[in-house]
């Protein structure tokens, strides 16, 4: 079968059922699926009651009712997110025989959690700064919540809809479209600063090349890993298709389990991030009282960040202008810079010193980030966020700033931009236990689709022992290097990849029209996920004029 685009009916025709892909989850499996979700929700909910009353935010019910949609949707996206990905981690298994679709699938969704859990913010917030400074700062605005529901909804829409045609399209690359699209809009909207100047295009590039990049690792890798298991390992097993339902020698099997286990958990920590980072740019907009600042951090780190802003004002202040301007003169000065990404100047210096000195004066006065009032945390965290986003593109690689700046400066710099960056982005606990149960249970619902795909669909032969231990292995290891440098990247493009690259070092073939339709996929997906998120944005602005909200 050469096409890739399957519809309901066809889904369940070609699945084989040697492979036991039609059947269902048993009932127990069901029932604790709804009581973990209705679970999750019920502990979201909970706990932002919980955390805006510790700090006297009271939310008026429409507010909460409107948080509590936006945060419905997000999670939505990374149970879209778990089921759309789930292939990824278990085709190899089911079609090797490792291990029946209903224990797959649960063994899946268990890694997922897992890996959400255990992962950090960097991949989180490497998403949120590619959008526009001006929508970041006021992202509790009216104009924030039509960005928020934009992005969401289409990058929703564009994993439901290539999920339906059973197509491995790549959330990550829907979420970032979508994000591209709602700051290219805003720009071209307001005319301001050259049409998309305001957009980070440095961090744009960079997370473009690691989503341009890791599927050419991924089938390079895997046909290289092949090649060298068919050099050194001669078992004639290994390299041929299982033989109707017998499972694969215990070895192989191990091999093949703990591969699934990898690409499940590094998936979790990579993809499960992107929810965080959607979820904390709701909360910081609806309830910045709570969310804003990091209030865990103990009162006794205030003296620290408080030298340590000392220290980094007086290396701005070496290399400015000897200027001192006001407060908000400085804050709109450091706005244009991050807008133009021109930092490096006298004036900019001289900025950077005048707002780090209030920035610590302020948190110095309130005795902690905990303590911090109700009607100064917006102002705050925004102040927080833009010296540390403009000392970072100052300190840059490719920044003056190396060459300008000695190394104790440089250091000290670092240090301030590490407390700047624990008080203001941060992940709560609960956050990351429902992103994490959005995922893992999201891997239990409409796997049978793209399984099918990358299962039968991709190589020209049937699934081989090695074929599925080699994808699997490259797909972990670079998903999780990815994850080490902060950089989102495709579960989906990254295993297809290696499965295709793993065919060819088989000594297979592809299907052709299978790989066009997937390159077709990887090619639209972003400008489709832009136009659905910027025309969104556009309308939802319109809506908002005409209902006058503020």
């Amino acid at each position: 079968m050469a096409t890739t685009f399957l519809t309901p009916a066809d889904s369940e025709a070609v699945s084989p059922s040697a492979h036991g892909i039609n059947r269902p989850l048993p009932s127990i499996a069901r029932w604790g699926f709804l009581a973990l979700l209705l679970g999750g929700l019920a502990y979201a909910g909970w706990s932002i009651l919980d955390d805006t009353q510790q700090v006297g935010e009271q939310l008026a019910m429409g507010s909460f009712l409107f948080l509590a949609l936006a945060l419905v949707i997000a999670l939505g996206f990374e149970f879209v997110n778990g089921f759309h990905d789930t292939a990824n981690a278990v085709a190899t298994v089911i079609y090797t025989n490792s291990m029946s679709p209903p224990v797959a699938v649960i063994w899946s969704g268990v890694f997922n959690f897992l890996g959400v859990m255990v992962s950090g913010g960097a991949v989180a917030y490497s998403i949120i700064t590619l959008l526009p400074v001006d929508l970041i700062l006021h992202v509790g605005s009216a104009s924030g919540y039509a960005m928020i529901f934009a992005l969401l909804f289409a990058a929703v829409l564009w994993n439901l809809a290539t999920w339906y045609v059973g197509l491995p399209n790549s959330s990550s690359h829907a979420l970032i479209g979508s994000i591209l699209g709602v700051g290219v809009a805003n720009q071209l909207l307001s005319h301001s600063l050259g049409g998309t100047s305001g957009l980070d295009w440095v961090q744009v590039e960079k997370v473009l090349s690691a989503l341009l990049f890791s599927p050419l690792v991924g089938f390079v890798g895997a046909l290289l890993l092949i090649l060298a298991m068919r050099w050194s390992i001669r078992s004639p097993k290994l390299y041929t298709a299982p033989e109707g339902n017998a499972p694969p020698p215990a070895g192989i099997r191990a091999l093949l389990v703990l591969a699934c286990t990898g690409v499940s958990f590094a998936h979790g920590g990579n993809d499960g991030q992107k929810g965080m980072g959607l979820i904390m740019l709701i909360l910081i907009g609806c309830a910045p009282t709570a969310y804003a600042l990091n209030r865990t951090m103990p009162e006794s780190a205030t003296p620290t960040f408080v030298a340590s802003a000392a220290a980094a004002s007086s290396a701005f202040h070496a290399h400015g202008a000897g200027q001192a301007p006001t407060v908000d003169v400085a804050r709109a000065t450091l706005v244009t810079a991050l807008q133009t990404k021109h930092a490096d100047t006298p004036a900019v210096f001289d900025a950077i010193d005048t707002l780090s000195h209030d920035v610590s004066g302020r948190i110095a006065g309130f005795g902690s980030f905990g303590k911090v009032p109700a009607a100064a945390t917006p102002n705050l965290r925004n102040d927080m966020y833009l010296v540390l986003d403009t000392t970072r593109l100052v300190t840059a690689k490719d920044g003056a700033a190396q060459r300008s700046f000695s190394a104790p400066e440089l250091k000290a710099i670092g240090d301030y931009q590490g407390l700047l960056e624990s008080g203001t982005r941060y992940i709560p606990l609960w956050v990351k236990v429902t992103v994490a149960l959005a995922l893992g249970l999201g891997t239990m619902v409409g796997w049978k689709r793209i399984v099918v795909t990358v299962g039968e669909k991709i190589g020209s032969q049937q699934f081989t022992y090695g074929m599925g231990a080699s994808a699997q292995v490259v797909a972990a290891g670079t998903i999780m290097l990815a994850q080490n440098y902060g950089l989102p990247v495709s579960t989906t493009h990254i295993l297809t990849s290696g499965v295709a690259g793993a065919s060819v070092g088989n000594g297979g073939g592809l299907q052709v029209r299978t790989i066009a339709n997937m390159v077709l996929a990887w090619v639209m997906t972003l400008p489709a996920a832009m136009l659905l998120s910027g025309g969104l944005y556009w309308i939802l602005l319109q809506v908002i004029r005409v209902a006058g909200i503020a």
